[in-house]
């Protein structure tokens, strides 16, 4: 049910290595993508707590996803 309506889309099959980080990559990127589209909807409701943890995780998913494009790059 809930991967009907998730940002991020399970792959299936056996992958290289650097196949399976750009996928991760694609997975860090829309995970922040989706807390930032929330941003809007926080602010709208004035809930400080709410903004501060999704500021947090956009912070390690964005991080991630920088690490990860950095291993490709190698």
């Amino acid at each position: 049910m809930f991967v009907k309506v998730a940002s991020v889309k399970e792959v299936e099959g056996v992958f290289r290595a650097t196949e399976m980080i750009r996928h991760l990559v694609a997975a860090q990127e829309a995970t922040a993508r989706t807390a930032r589209e929330l941003f809007p909807v926080v602010n709208a409701a004035n809930d400080q707590p709410t903004a501060d943890l999704l500021t947090q995780r956009l912070e390690v998913h964005e991080k991630t996803a920088w690490m990860l494009r950095n291993l490709l790059e190698e």
